[in-house]
C-alpha cells in the first residue's frame, strides 16, 4: 500500500489536542474521514475547504487503513 500519506498527515499535541490532521492546515483527518463516509465526493471536500489538495483527502483514508492494521484486539472476556 503506498504510504505517500505519512508527508500529509501529521500529529502536533498543540493543534486540535494532537489528532492526525493535514499538515499545514487544522484539518482533523477525522473530518475528512466522516465528510466521506456521509458521501461528499473528493470535489465537494475541496470546495469546500480550498486549502486542500486531491492528495490530502485521498490520504486520509490511508491513514486510517494503516492505524487499522497497526491495531491490536484485546479481548474482552
Amino acid at each position: 500500500m503506498e504510504e505517500e500519506w505519512r508527508s500529509r498527515i501529521v500529529v502536533d499535541r498543540m493543534v486540535l489536542a494532537g489528532k492526525p490532521i493535514i499538515k499545514d492546515t487544522r484539518i482533523a483527518v477525522e473530518l475528512i474521514l466522516e465528510l466521506l463516509a456521509n458521501g461528499w465526493t473528493v470535489e465537494e471536500i475541496l470546495k469546500n475547504y480550498p486549502q486542500l489538495r486531491k492528495e490530502d483527502i485521498t490520504a486520509a483514508p490511508k491513514y486510517a487503513i494503516n492505524v487499522l492494521r497497526e491495531e491490536r484486539v484485546h479481548p474482552l472476556t
